[in-house]
């Protein structure tokens, strides 16, 4: 028999990555919160090209018992993307929201030391990655109806479901209360630029926008897959909109990813 060369690993991506968790979990089972992150990982991604040259090499979830969700940017040089959330007792759900959004920051190569989340365009990437929960959300309800993780519980898909659509419907209502008509979003951002750009965080702003963004996931083929592109170059959110976008369909095209979210956001939004 001949001597072949070792078969060559595929490496590791933000899909195969270890998830290990930290922090007080109380009375949840460390396997079940796994599965759940696994789960909602796997609904957010799947179907998705990974074309970030940033993927972490193990996924952290440390669950806190007060405070905000949000990625920890160690600065201890490590491959881990250190996610927090703040969760009720086994409140499934809302583990699957929390990690989805912040899964999203790790995806838009927003987890290492120098990623701070900075204006005038740190708005925007919210907004992507909340709609990136928000998608991933209602494909996990159904995945949990069809084949749930664990026995007799496909009931709680159709609770994910509920906790996915309160939450678009509250969003939907904000962006009716600022003027974010269907086929205008120009006019909302040129009206409210200054508010938009100013407020950090998910601001109302952005969660507004995410469901414009949500439609555009399910409509653009290869949306979710541009994330992967956002942030690689000097000033990250930091630059103001119109070379924001510049910047992200360069970096889509210097990685081989759609430019078609980007483009779409710039025809769009006409931001200058």
């Amino acid at each position: 028999m001949s001597n072949f060369s070792p078969p060559i690993e595929p490496g590791v991506t933000l899909l195969s990555a270890p998830i290990e968790l930290a922090g007080d979990w109380g009375k949840m089972a460390p396997d079940t919160a796994i599965t759940v992150l696994d789960r909602m990982r796997r609904a957010c991604l799947q179907d998705a090209r990974l074309v970030s040259d940033r993927q972490p090499t193990r996924i952290r979830v440390d669950e806190h018992d007060s405070g905000v969700p949000a990625v920890w940017l160690h600065p201890d040089g490590s491959a881990v993307a250190w996610i927090i959330v703040d969760i009720g007792e086994r409140a499934w759900a809302q583990l699957a929201y929390q990690f989805g959004h912040e899964l999203g920051h790790v995806t838009a190569n927003s987890w290492v030391a120098h990623a701070k989340p900075k204006g005038p365009s740190q708005w925007l990437e919210e907004a992507l990655v909340e709609a990136f929960s928000l998608r991933g959300l209602a494909r996990l309800a159904k995945d949990w109806s069809a084949s749930p993780p664990f026995p007799g519980d496909q009931a709680y898909g159709q609770a994910i479901a509920d906790y996915q659509a309160n939450i678009v419907s509250d969003y939907r209502r904000l962006a009716a209360e600022q003027g974010m008509t269907k086929g205008r979003p120009a006019t909302w951002f040129r009206r409210h630029r200054a508010e938009i750009e100013a407020g950090g965080g998910l601001n109302a702003f952005a969660r507004a926008a995410s469901v414009e963004i949500l439609a555009a996931y399910e409509r653009i083929p290869g949306a979710v897959e541009a994330l992967g592109a956002l942030n690689r170059w000097p000033g990250r959110t930091e630059l103001p909109l119109p070379e924001y976008l510049r910047q992200w369909e360069e970096s889509c095209k210097e990685l081989g990813a759609s430019p078609d979210l980007p483009a779409f956001l710039r025809t769009g939004l006409k931001p200058g």
